[in-house]
């Protein structure tokens, strides 16, 4: 796995497998090359391949930090500040080694999107930093568009224990690709609003979610949220926008729209520097939603978030 052990600065492969032997082929043995180069090492994927690893390694996952992907990373918008970002910055000294399997068979359409797009910005996130991701992939579960994607957004793909440089590799193309215009349902509520009327679309926010059966820690997400999407709206989206609100499935789903132009890609997922004043609402919004799909055209941006009930 050279790719996996290369001097260049940042180092993003992915790993297709097929069964939980080649799995633990490709994820064990670049764990303890990392251990043994003294590397500070992190795993990031869904329960049952969590156990595995662990299992796997034996004594040597005690120096190893392990998280379930399906919590840290329940919101893909999340994973780079909140998984990525904050075990690399808590490491500045010497070469970052992680794991990190982000898409899975049991990610929703709706949420794949924000998933893959994530997979393209880690490029731009890490690029000059000293840190090595490998993003496993499960090649018998996946659908081909889902690993067609994956090589769109690494340079180099290892597929049975064979490493080759991606002729597919764009992953500029895939955030533009996936940047797709969310539509609400028939029947959505929906208030318009401006700097004057913030109290009120936030008010009117709430009540439609007790409605929709949104209580407790949820509503109070919902609140926060609310409040620094119709704020961003006010201060950086053209003095107004408009909320709608309603229910898909088992969650609650929530957009903003006003006529300001998201151009930074990473916005949300770039953690912001100590002494920076603002930069934090829409990574806040990452951090208490389960998901936060985003659609930027000329003159609008959408904004939307989803939680469970």
């Amino acid at each position: 796995m050279s790719t996996a052990t290369s001097s260049e600065s940042f180092v993003h492969p992915a790993l297709f497998y097929r069964g939980t032997e080649q799995y633990t082929a490709g994820t064990v043995p670049f764990l303890l090359e990392g251990l043994a180069a003294g590397e500070a090492v992190a795993v990031a994927v869904p329960g049952p391949n969590l156990k595995l690893i662990k299992s796997e390694m034996g004594a040597s996952a005690a120096k190893v930090k392990f998280l379930d992907m399906t919590q840290a990373g329940r919101n893909p918008g999340r994973i780079i500040p909140g998984v990525l970002r904050a075990f690399a910055d808590a490491h500045p000294a010497g070469r970052v080694r992680i794991i990190g399997e982000p898409i899975w068979a049991g990610r929703s359409s709706v949420e794949y999107p924000a998933c893959v797009q994530h997979e393209a910005l880690i490029n731009a996130a890490f690029q000059g930093r000293e840190v090595t991701i490998l993003c496993p992939y499960d090649a018998d579960g996946l659908e081909p568009e889902v690993l067609a994607d994956a090589h769109a957004t690494h340079p180099v793909v290892i597929d049975t224990g064979v490493e080759r440089t991606s002729d597919a590799y764009d992953p500029e193309q895939v955030v533009a690709r996936y940047n797709q215009p969310l539509e609400p349902p028939p029947g959505a509520a929906s208030l318009t609003f401006d700097a004057d009327a913030l109290p009120q679309v936030r008010s009117f926010a709430v009540e439609e979610a007790k409605q929709l059966g949104l209580t407790g820690d949820r509503l109070q997400d919902l609140t926060l949220a609310v409040a620094e999407l119709t704020t961003n709206s006010v201060v950086h989206g053209g003095g107004s926008g408009t909320l709608r609100i309603w229910a898909e499935g088992k969650q609650i789903a929530c957009e903003v729209l006003d006529r300001g132009r998201l151009t930074d890609p990473l916005a949300g997922r770039r953690p912001p520097a100590r002494d920076q004043l603002g930069g934090r609402g829409l990574m806040l919004v990452h951090y208490v939603t389960d998901l936060v799909r985003l659609h930027t055209a000329e003159d609008s941006t959408t904004i939307r978030f989803y939680l469970n009930r």
